[in-house]
Protein backbone atom coordinates (compact mmCIF):
# COMPACT_ATOMS: atom_id res chain seq x y z
CA UNK A 1 0.00 0.00 0.00
CA UNK A 2 1.03 3.18 -1.19
CA UNK A 3 2.61 5.72 1.93
CA UNK A 4 0.31 8.28 2.19
CA UNK A 5 1.59 9.53 5.61
CA UNK A 6 2.59 13.05 6.18
CA UNK A 7 0.87 14.01 3.28
CA UNK A 8 -0.80 17.80 3.24
CA UNK A 9 -4.42 17.58 1.46
CA UNK A 10 -6.25 20.80 0.28
CA UNK A 11 -10.03 21.07 -0.46
CA UNK A 12 -11.02 23.27 -2.74
CA UNK A 13 -14.80 24.12 -1.87
CA UNK A 14 -14.01 22.89 1.59
CA UNK A 15 -16.39 25.16 3.31
CA UNK A 16 -19.79 22.97 2.34
CA UNK A 17 -20.79 19.73 4.11
CA UNK A 18 -18.86 17.61 2.04
CA UNK A 19 -15.72 19.47 1.83
CA UNK A 20 -15.59 20.03 5.50
CA UNK A 21 -16.74 16.30 5.97
CA UNK A 22 -13.67 15.14 4.11
CA UNK A 23 -11.73 17.52 6.30
CA UNK A 24 -12.74 16.26 9.69
CA UNK A 25 -12.15 12.93 8.73
CA UNK A 26 -8.23 13.24 7.54
CA UNK A 27 -7.84 15.58 10.22
CA UNK A 28 -8.72 12.74 12.45
CA UNK A 29 -7.01 10.78 10.56
CA UNK A 30 -3.38 12.67 11.45
CA UNK A 31 -3.32 14.73 8.03
CA UNK A 32 -2.64 18.47 7.69
CA UNK A 33 -5.82 19.33 5.95
CA UNK A 34 -6.35 23.19 4.62
CA UNK A 35 -9.91 24.18 3.38
CA UNK A 36 -10.14 26.29 0.59
CA UNK A 37 -12.96 28.97 -0.72
CA UNK A 38 -13.29 32.08 -2.34
CA UNK A 39 -13.47 33.71 1.23
CA UNK A 40 -10.25 33.17 2.64
CA UNK A 41 -12.58 34.43 6.05
CA UNK A 42 -15.52 31.88 5.79
CA UNK A 43 -12.90 29.45 5.15
CA UNK A 44 -10.92 30.37 8.50
CA UNK A 45 -14.18 30.24 10.08
CA UNK A 46 -15.23 26.68 8.51
CA UNK A 47 -11.74 25.42 9.56
CA UNK A 48 -12.39 26.57 13.16
CA UNK A 49 -15.30 24.68 13.63
CA UNK A 50 -13.39 21.52 12.80
CA UNK A 51 -10.73 21.76 15.34
CA UNK A 52 -6.99 20.81 15.41
CA UNK A 53 -5.30 19.94 12.41
CA UNK A 54 -7.25 21.84 9.72
CA UNK A 55 -6.52 25.83 8.86
CA UNK A 56 -8.35 28.13 6.09
CA UNK A 57 -7.17 30.14 3.45
CA UNK A 58 -8.24 30.88 -0.09
CA UNK A 59 -8.84 28.63 -2.83
CA UNK A 60 -5.49 29.79 -4.51
CA UNK A 61 -3.46 29.84 -1.41
CA UNK A 62 -4.77 26.23 -0.48
CA UNK A 63 -3.74 25.04 -4.18
CA UNK A 64 -0.14 25.96 -4.06
CA UNK A 65 0.29 24.92 -0.40
CA UNK A 66 -1.24 21.36 -0.09
CA UNK A 67 0.28 18.21 -1.55
CA UNK A 68 -2.79 17.01 -3.10
CA UNK A 69 -6.07 18.73 -3.68
CA UNK A 70 -9.51 17.52 -4.18
CA UNK A 71 -11.95 19.38 -5.87
CA UNK A 72 -15.43 19.66 -3.97
CA UNK A 73 -17.04 22.92 -5.70
CA UNK A 74 -20.38 22.55 -7.01
CA UNK A 75 -20.66 21.81 -10.64
CA UNK A 76 -21.63 24.84 -11.94
CA UNK A 77 -18.46 27.12 -10.70
CA UNK A 78 -16.30 23.99 -11.55
CA UNK A 79 -14.27 25.28 -14.79
CA UNK A 80 -14.27 28.35 -14.18
CA UNK A 81 -12.42 27.50 -10.73
CA UNK A 82 -10.21 25.27 -12.04
CA UNK A 83 -9.11 27.36 -14.89
CA UNK A 84 -8.45 29.99 -12.42
CA UNK A 85 -5.99 27.73 -10.45
CA UNK A 86 -4.24 25.57 -13.54
CA UNK A 87 -0.69 27.24 -12.58
CA UNK A 88 -1.28 26.11 -8.87
CA UNK A 89 -2.31 22.77 -9.54
CA UNK A 90 0.41 22.13 -11.83
CA UNK A 91 2.34 18.84 -10.84
CA UNK A 92 -0.19 17.71 -8.52
CA UNK A 93 -2.26 14.71 -8.08
CA UNK A 94 -5.80 16.55 -8.37
CA UNK A 95 -8.93 14.48 -6.60
CA UNK A 96 -12.31 15.14 -8.25
CA UNK A 97 -15.42 14.51 -6.63
CA UNK A 98 -17.65 16.40 -8.11
CA UNK A 99 -21.01 15.57 -9.14
CA UNK A 100 -22.74 17.25 -11.86
CA UNK A 101 -26.93 17.07 -11.09
CA UNK A 102 -29.74 18.68 -11.79
CA UNK A 103 -32.72 18.35 -9.28
CA UNK A 104 -36.69 18.35 -10.77
CA UNK A 105 -39.80 17.58 -9.21
CA UNK A 106 -38.80 14.18 -9.45
CA UNK A 107 -35.53 14.15 -8.03
CA UNK A 108 -31.67 14.20 -8.77
CA UNK A 109 -30.69 13.58 -11.93
CA UNK A 110 -27.21 13.69 -13.92
CA UNK A 111 -26.34 16.25 -16.41
CA UNK A 112 -24.22 16.12 -19.42
CA UNK A 113 -20.98 16.93 -19.83
CA UNK A 114 -19.36 18.30 -22.54
CA UNK A 115 -16.08 16.78 -21.84
CA UNK A 116 -17.81 13.05 -20.84
CA UNK A 117 -17.70 13.77 -17.04
CA UNK A 118 -16.50 16.47 -14.00
CA UNK A 119 -13.42 14.24 -13.92
CA UNK A 120 -12.96 14.62 -17.65
CA UNK A 121 -13.43 18.10 -17.53
CA UNK A 122 -11.27 18.77 -14.94
CA UNK A 123 -7.98 16.48 -17.06
CA UNK A 124 -9.15 18.83 -20.00
CA UNK A 125 -8.52 22.08 -17.68
CA UNK A 126 -5.72 20.76 -16.12
CA UNK A 127 -3.27 18.91 -18.59
CA UNK A 128 -0.10 19.62 -16.35
CA UNK A 129 -2.36 18.16 -13.46
CA UNK A 130 -2.73 14.25 -12.52
CA UNK A 131 -6.63 14.46 -12.29
CA UNK A 132 -8.38 11.33 -10.56
CA UNK A 133 -11.97 10.75 -9.87
CA UNK A 134 -12.77 9.63 -6.21
CA UNK A 135 -14.90 10.16 -3.23
CA UNK A 136 -18.32 10.86 -5.05
CA UNK A 137 -20.61 8.72 -3.06
CA UNK A 138 -19.40 9.98 0.61
CA UNK A 139 -22.42 11.00 2.71
CA UNK A 140 -21.74 14.37 3.99
CA UNK A 141 -23.87 13.74 6.99
CA UNK A 142 -22.21 10.23 8.21
CA UNK A 143 -18.87 12.05 7.50
CA UNK A 144 -19.75 15.19 10.07
CA UNK A 145 -21.41 13.08 12.44
CA UNK A 146 -18.96 12.72 15.15
CA UNK A 147 -21.01 9.23 16.65
CA UNK A 148 -19.72 7.54 13.49
CA UNK A 149 -16.42 6.01 14.13
CA UNK A 150 -15.94 3.76 11.08
CA UNK A 151 -17.46 4.42 7.49
CA UNK A 152 -18.96 1.90 6.28
CA UNK A 153 -18.23 2.71 2.44
CA UNK A 154 -16.10 1.70 -0.77
CA UNK A 155 -14.53 4.63 -2.81
CA UNK A 156 -14.15 3.89 -6.48
CA UNK A 157 -10.97 5.60 -7.62
CA UNK A 158 -10.73 6.15 -11.63
CA UNK A 159 -7.44 7.70 -13.59
CA UNK A 160 -4.87 7.10 -16.11
CA UNK A 161 -2.05 7.56 -13.93
CA UNK A 162 -1.45 4.10 -11.98
CA UNK A 163 0.84 5.67 -9.49
CA UNK A 164 -1.69 8.50 -9.02
CA UNK A 165 -4.55 6.31 -8.37
CA UNK A 166 -2.73 3.86 -6.30
CA UNK A 167 -2.19 7.07 -3.61
CA UNK A 168 -5.70 8.32 -3.74
CA UNK A 169 -6.61 4.50 -2.95
CA UNK A 170 -4.23 4.90 0.31
CA UNK A 171 -5.86 8.01 1.37
CA UNK A 172 -9.70 6.64 1.01
CA UNK A 173 -8.33 3.81 3.48
CA UNK A 174 -7.04 6.44 5.93
CA UNK A 175 -10.64 7.03 6.89
CA UNK A 176 -11.51 4.13 9.17
CA UNK A 177 -14.37 1.49 7.20
CA UNK A 178 -13.20 3.34 4.20
CA UNK A 179 -11.75 1.03 1.64
CA UNK A 180 -10.50 2.66 -2.03
CA UNK A 181 -11.16 0.14 -4.98
CA UNK A 182 -9.64 0.82 -8.37
CA UNK A 183 -12.52 1.54 -10.59
CA UNK A 184 -11.52 2.04 -14.08
CA UNK A 185 -9.89 4.59 -16.29
CA UNK A 186 -11.00 8.42 -16.25
CA UNK A 187 -12.98 8.12 -19.21
CA UNK A 188 -15.47 5.82 -17.12
CA UNK A 189 -16.18 8.42 -14.62
CA UNK A 190 -19.03 9.66 -16.07
CA UNK A 191 -21.40 6.78 -14.53
CA UNK A 192 -19.37 6.84 -11.16
CA UNK A 193 -20.99 10.31 -10.90
CA UNK A 194 -24.22 9.76 -12.55
CA UNK A 195 -24.93 7.08 -9.86
CA UNK A 196 -24.77 9.71 -7.48
CA UNK A 197 -28.59 10.60 -8.35
CA UNK A 198 -29.78 6.74 -7.63
CA UNK A 199 -28.18 7.03 -4.21
CA UNK A 200 -29.97 10.61 -3.78
CA UNK A 201 -33.16 8.60 -4.49
CA UNK A 202 -32.65 5.66 -2.36
CA UNK A 203 -31.48 8.19 0.72
CA UNK A 204 -34.91 9.74 0.21
CA UNK A 205 -37.32 6.46 0.10
CA UNK A 206 -35.50 4.71 2.78
CA UNK A 207 -34.32 7.45 4.71
CA UNK A 208 -30.58 6.64 4.81
CA UNK A 209 -27.11 7.33 4.03
CA UNK A 210 -26.48 5.19 1.41
CA UNK A 211 -23.10 4.33 0.11
CA UNK A 212 -21.54 1.58 -1.84
CA UNK A 213 -19.62 -1.63 -1.40
CA UNK A 214 -17.77 -3.62 -4.06
CA UNK A 215 -18.21 -7.87 -3.33
CA UNK A 216 -15.09 -10.22 -4.14
CA UNK A 217 -12.56 -7.95 -3.76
Amino acid sequence: MTDVSGLSIGILGGTGDQGKGLARRFALAGHEVLIGSRSAERAQEAASSLGEGVRGAANAAVAAEADVVIVAVPYEGHRALLESLSDELAGKIVVDCVNPLGFDKQGAYALPVEEGSAAQQAAAVLPGSRVVAAFHHVSAVVLLDPAVEKVDLDVLVLGDDREATDLVQALAGVVPGVRGVYGGRLRNAHQVEALTANLISINRRYKAHAGIRITDV
